[in-house]
């Protein structure tokens, strides 16, 4: 009996490591430096239409994985990276749903953003319903541009057309 616990603890304990071990791997999923994120939105395309492209040196787009003139859909993940002197540049990123499960097909960085040096506190979808049906995107995203001041609320809007403004939020 005793040979037969000490077996199932040396079992346990080997898995139990074998897991620690692979638990940093987890770690690069999403790295430490992403600080707030949503997704929300919805775009659609028939996938002749470029990707979301406003500022050239920002723009990572990938091709379209389902081949040209096929029908794309998908949404949008807005998201903010914090930086080394821990202010914050933002991108959005449109999100393709595609059969093998989502996969980016474009992502900027949101240039107003990085302009004011902003420490990001919190972003926030118009709506906490999921991902809409309808064309566009509205977010607000909450930012400092002095770390002692109180935080303003930024937005972003995405039209039907795909056109992108940021603009500080009014009340």
């Amino acid at each position: 009996m005793a040979m037969r616990r000490i077996l199932m603890t040396s079992l346990l304990l080997a898995a139990w490591s074998a897991t620690a071990e692979a638990a940093p791997a987890q770690d690069a999923l999403l790295p430490a430096s992403v600080i707030f994120a949503t997704s929300t939105g919805y775009w659609e395309d028939d996938g002749n239409a470029p990707d979301v492209e406003r500022a050239p040196t920002g723009a990572e787009s990938v091709a379209n994985p389902e081949g040209e003139g096929t029908q794309r859909h998908g949404y949008y993940k807005l998201f903010a990276v914090r930086q080394p002197d821990r202010t914050s540049k933002v991108y959005l990123q449109q999100i393709a749903q595609t059969e093998a499960g989502p996969a980016i097909a474009s992502t900027i960085e949101l240039q107003e953003f990085t302009d004011l040096k902003p420490y990001v506190t919190d972003i926030r979808p118009e709506n906490s319903n999921g991902i809409i049906k309808q064309s566009g995107l509205f977010a607000t995203v909450y930012l400092k541009t002095d770390p002692a001041a109180e935080p303003d609320g930024w937005t972003v809007l995405i039209d039907e057309f795909g056109d992108i403004t940021v603009d500080k939020a009014t009340n």
